[in-house]
């Protein structure tokens, strides 16, 4: 609902701000009051396009505000906010400035948004009918949802779109298995000569790292025997080698234990061990020298395979290091080639069986659809002979689609309301049968039926009384009223029957001072209400009369 709402230098308003209450209000005033103005600052926080025309002259920028309170937290709204990370809680402030430089700025509670954003929000939170409104009930696009709404088949719709999602998930299987296996098939020559080449070379995991280190050994084996030899010969010269020295070491230890009763036995235990390990290590030595022998062709055997590894990375695009890897998806694309057939006809068979299940469920929402409309019609045709359209008759066309093509989540229908405006004369589509009229009071009576299925909270009617008086403009207040009853209504209009029917009545005027134009709007009490609908009776000239007529109709 709108509660408020706060306008600064947008054309002929330089101030305005407006509290609004829930119900049925009205506002009126006479042509070029700026009644179009009003409705056009609202549309800038509903995501409207602005332009730097609708500045005030003399101003350098404009700005609206608007108070919202949204009853559904679990809502669509609330979804929206949080894939945007917006803060939302029951009451929702909208700003938007525009310079005249162009520059524009959006606020959804204090955080800036997209205009695109916006759009989405605003559609939520009110809806705006005009006469030659495009958009909502007359656009045969929305009737589809405006039925389901109405019918509140909500678990059959939701299986509905995970039938079809099912569906649709089985089919691109499908059809990449197709394509893959069609790709496999046209390369299966040059996938065979390719694991043929892989299957001789044989790449192995971590091959890179080995071969370069094998590599790197034997290209060093003349410096490695060099300082092998120089360490066996320190442990085992045959003048003088380190084990005879230790050897001469322990024997004078030994001699001086035995004179002084084993006092230095711990020299002689740590001699001891030492010439061990000099014997080990002498030993070990000699085992290396032998394993370092490393022949020509060695060498040229692991430089042949480093380059052989490396010319088949770079055939496939590829690093050593992901050759097992590559070799590997090869062997699976040939195996998927040999099978590729059994494979296909499985995804066949599950999309064909999910394709079933899809079409089952259409048919049930289609049924509720079907059930849905038949209700709708009878609710409408109650609702015509009060709105003086006795003769009129109303229709919810449901069509399937026969083209697979057009099917999607919502099913395979086509719903569109379809409208007869006497009797033999055939029905017609609403948004093309309906003269200006007849149209506002086929959109009323809609509305007072899909009031509770789901609809925004606040709800805007921009002279949708043009072309209707009387009895029948007296019938139209009154379904306003009704409609206002559940829904914020807000109706710009001309017509005192309708006026009369308004919980609260907002009176625009238009006020010239020190040679400049600015337009008022003000809540009237309720004796000026009688007043303005006296006006809007007679014009500008208020008559005895008139004020009689006003109050009866106000009374009624």
């Amino acid at each position: 609902m709108l509660k408020s709402l706060s306008i600064r230098n947008v054309i002929l308003i330089d101030k305005l701000d407006l509290d609004f209450s829930g119900g049925f209000s009205v506002l009126s005033g006479e042509t070029g009051a700026g009644k179009s103005i009003l409705l056009d600052s609202l549309g800038l926080l509903l995501g409207q396009r602005a332009e730097v025309s609708m500045i005030r002259p003399k101003c350098d920028k404009l700005s609206v505000s608007g108070c919202f309170e949204y009853a559904d937290k679990d809502g669509k709204l609330a979804a929206i906010c949080a894939e945007h990370n917006l803060d939302f809680e029951r009451e929702i402030l909208i700003a938007r400035s525009l310079s005249l430089d162009g520059r524009s700025k959006i606020f959804f509670n204090d955080q800036p948004i997209t205009l695109k954003l916006l759009k989405e929000i605003g559609a939520l939170l009110v809806e705006v009918h005009g006469q030659f409104d495009n958009q909502g009930l007359l656009n045969p696009a929305t009737h589809l949802s405006v039925l389901d709404s109405y019918g509140k088949y909500d678990t059959a719709l939701g299986e509905l779109k995970q039938a079809f999602e099912f569906y649709k998930a089985a089919q691109k299987k499908r059809i990449a298995a197709e394509e893959e296996l069609k790709s496999a098939q046209e390369d299966e020559e040059n996938l065979r000569h390719w694991i043929r080449e892989f299957s001789t070379i044989k790449p192995r995991d971590n091959e890179l790292a080995e071969l370069e280190q094998k590599r790197q050994f034997m290209m060093s084996a003349e410096k490695l025997i060099e300082n092998f030899n120089t360490a066996y010969r320190a442990l085992n010269n045959p003048s003088q080698s380190v084990r005879d020295c230790l050897r001469q070491a322990q024997s004078a230890i030994a001699r001086i234990n035995g004179m002084t009763a084993d006092k230095y036995g711990e020299i002689y235990e740590l001699l001891d061990t030492a010439l061990v390990n000099a014997e080990e290590a002498t030993d070990e030595i000699e085992t290396a020298l032998g394993a370092v022998n490393v022949s020509e062709e060695e060498i040229n055997a692991a430089e042949e395979r480093l380059f052989a590894l490396k010319d088949l990375a770079r055939k496939h695009h590829t690093t050593v290091e992901d050759l097992p890897n590559v070799w590997q998806n090869m062997e699976s694309k040939l195996l998927h080639l040999e099978r590729g057939a059994d494979d296909l006809n499985a995804l066949l068979r599950a999309e064909k069986q999910a394709r079933e299940n899809y079409i089952l469920k259409a048919d049930i929402v289609h049924q509720e659809r079907v059930s849905a409309a038949n209700r709708l019609d009878k609710a409408m045709q109650k609702e015509l002979p009060a709105l003086k359209m006795e003769k009129a008759a109303f229709m919810t066309q449901v069509l399937q689609k026969k083209e697979e093509s057009a099917w999607n989540e919502s099913g395979y229908d086509e719903v569109c309301f379809m409208v007869s405006t006497n009797v033999g004369t055939p029905y017609g589509s609403l948004n093309k049968i309906a003269s200006g009229g007849e149209l506002a009071r086929f959109m009323l009576a809609l509305k007072v039926n899909l009031g509770q299925a789901g609809m925004v909270e606040t709800m805007i009617f921009d002279e949708v009384d043009t072309g209707i008086g009387g009895a029948t403009a007296q019938a139209v207040g009154a379904k306003l009223a009704q409609l206002g009853d559940n829904k914020q209504v807000l109706v710009v209009t001309h017509s005192p029957q309708v006026a009369a029917f308004s919980n609260n009545h907002y009176k625009v005027e238009k006020f010239n001072a020190n040679g400049e134009t600015t337009t008022k709007v003000r809540l009237l009490s309720a004796n000026e209400k009688q007043e303005e609908v006296a006006r809007m009776l007679s014009g500008e000239v208020i008559s005895d009369e008139a004020r009689a007529a006003a109050k009866v109709l106000i009374g009624a």
